[in-house]
């Protein structure tokens, strides 16, 4: 097989959409972060698929991004990087929790805890220095960046627009989750931002599909012409 850019593509795409997949699925299946978890094949498990989730969104989104870079603008390449660093943000913590945190929770569990909990809202005991800010840091990131990178989807109007109003109000709907409910729940809110990339992931097979079919067509009425000449 060859690799041109419609197979780049339709992979992307396929990576998008698995990536939503795999978001939505964790939601359902992530232990409690607390120290009896990290003994568990569980939370092996489930931050191992996190970090495949977080490889496959990176490039998804940048398929994702290719195929409307012109129309994306100034605007969707602010997008794509705040959504890419946090993808790149998520892939390095979660590698970091699924195989270094267990390694160390015998030993101090207090800090293991601290560090799993950064993103659960517990407040730290231990000085995690510039560790502390990830949350922060990653909120801004992925609210941000998906905001930029849906609006931008809906200015482009090559993939489907319905997909980027359901990034941006996943986006939207991810502070006010954090702010009104507990952990479990806010969990849930990152179901609607699943559904979106696999949407994305879908509109951009699709479009690749057209592209390739129209891509034939003219090909084949080229040959007509020549035979005829």
């Amino acid at each position: 097989m060859s690799i041109t850019t419609s197979t780049l593509t339709r992979g992307a795409a396929v990576a998008a959409a698995l990536a939503g997949l795999a978001y939505i699925v964790i939601q359902f299946i992530h232990p409690a972060d607390v120290a009896a978890s990290l003994a568990t094949q569980q939370w092996k498990t489930v931050h191992a698929l996190s970090f495949l989730e977080a490889v496959l969104a990176l490039i998804g989104i940048t398929g994702i991004y290719l195929r409307q870079v012109g129309p994306f603008g100034i605007l969707g390449l602010a997008g794509y990087l705040m959504f890419g660093f946090f993808f790149i943000l998520q892939s390095s913590f979660t590698f970091a929790e699924a195989f270094i945190a267990p390694l160390f929770v015998a030993e101090a569990p207090q800090v293991s805890v601290d560090i799993v909990g950064l993103f659960g809202r517990n407040a730290p005991v231990t000085d995690l220095g510039p560790l502390s800010a990830l949350p922060q840091l990653g909120g801004l990131l992925y609210v941000g960046g998906a905001l930029l990178f849906g609006i931008a989807v809906i200015r482009a109007r090559l993939l489907s627009r319905g997909a980027g109003i359901l990034l941006v109000a996943a986006a939207a709907l991810t502070p006010v989750a954090g702010a009104l409910l507990p952990h479990a729940l806010e969990r849930m809110a990152a179901v609607p931002m699943g559904l979106a990339l696999v949407w994305l992931g879908y509109s951009l097979w699709s479009d690749q599909r057209r592209n390739t079919a129209a891509l034939q067509v003219h090909a084949e009425q080229a040959r007509g012409d020549r035979a005829v000449a």
